[in-house]
């Protein structure tokens, strides 16, 4: 009897959960639609935030460490083709 019970008992939660998802899944994903349409629009807003620069106007927003590009490298090795 316990096993019977046990079934029938994972047969209610199964259908329940189902009609509940269709319940609130349709609220559930307009919000999670909603939620990303203000992510990415925020973040191209505040992209657009950013002065608009003039055609061929260079900026420089990270400057390169003074490490030279020579050091750690080894040594040069000139290879040529033999026919």
């Amino acid at each position: 009897m316990g096993l019977l019970r046990t079934i029938l008992i994972i047969i209610l939660i199964y259908y329940g959960l189902k009609i509940l998802s269709r319940l609130f899944a349709p609220a559930l994903f307009k919000y999670a639609a909603k939620k990303a349409t203000q992510r990415f629009g925020g973040a191209f807003n505040q992209q657009r935030q950013e002065p608009l620069k003039k055609e061929g106007e260079i900026t420089i927003d990270k400057m390169p460490e003074n490490k030279s590009s020579n050091k750690n490298v080894g040594e040069y090795v000139d290879y040529e083709e033999i026919e």
